[in-house]
C-alpha cells in the first residue's frame, strides 16, 4: 500500500478514513477538496488543480481523498495500487451530510478547506449525493471489480467495515514493522 485513492459519494466519511490512515501508515495525504479550493470555497483554476494532482500522482507514496473532477478520477483511480471504496447506504451518506451541515457550524468539516461555505457546500453535497449514487457508484462497483484481480481492494459497504478495516490495517502495520 503505497498509493491509496479514497473515493464515494459525498458524506461517507472519506476525510476522516483518510486521515487516520495516513496517521497509522505514514503515508502522505492530499485532500482533494482543499487543492481544488481556496480558504472560502473559490474554486482554483482548472490547470492548476490539474497540475498539481498530476504532480501527486508521479510521486512515490499517497493517499489521495476525495473525486476532484470525472478526468482526474479514473487516472487516480488507475494509479492507485489500493483503492479505498466508501460505498454506505444512501441514508447513511444523508445523514452524515446532514450530521456535518449541523455541526459545521461549531466545528469545520475534516477536509474541507478553512472558511467554507457550509450551507452552500452542504446543499451542493445533497444534490451530488443522488447523482452519485444513481450514475457513478454502478461505475465506481464495477471498477473494483474489475480491479480486484491486480489492485488490494477494500470495499466498505458499512459503519461497521469502517472499523474493521481500520483494524486490518493498523494489524498489517505491525506486521511490517511500520
Amino acid at each position: 500500500m503505497k498509493k491509496v485513492a479514497v473515493f464515494g459519494n459525498a458524506g461517507g466519511g472519506k476525510s476522516t478514513l483518510s486521515k487516520k490512515l495516513s496517521q497509522i501508515t505514514g503515508l502522505p495525504l492530499y485532500v482533494l477538496d482543499k487543492i481544488k479550493s481556496q480558504s472560502g470555497g473559490k474554486l482554483v483554476p482548472d490547470k492548476d488543480y490539474k497540475l498539481a494532482h498530476q504532480k501527486i500522482l508521479v510521486s512515490d507514496q499517497w493517499i489521495i481523498d476525495g473525486f476532484g473532477c470525472m478526468e482526474t478520477l479514473w487516472l487516480r483511480l488507475n494509479e492507485a495500487d489500493s483503492l479505498i471504496f466508501v460505498d454506505l447506504p444512501l441514508y447513511v451518506h444523508g445523514w452524515w451530510v446532514t450530521k456535518r451541515l449541523i455541526t459545521g457550524y461549531f466545528k469545520p468539516p475534516e477536509g474541507w478547506p478553512s472558511n467554507s461555505p457550509i450551507l452552500r457546500s452542504s446543499l451542493s453535497s445533497y444534490r451530488v449525493l443522488w447523482l452519485c449514487h444513481k450514475y457513478l457508484t454502478p461505475k465506481y462497483r464495477e471498477y473494483i471489480e474489475q480491479a480486484q484481480s491486480i489492485k488490494n481492494v477494500y470495499h466498505i459497504r458499512s459503519t461497521k467495515q469502517i472499523s474493521q478495516f481500520f483494524e486490518l490495517i493498523e494489524k498489517e502495520e505491525k506486521e511490517q514493522g511500520g
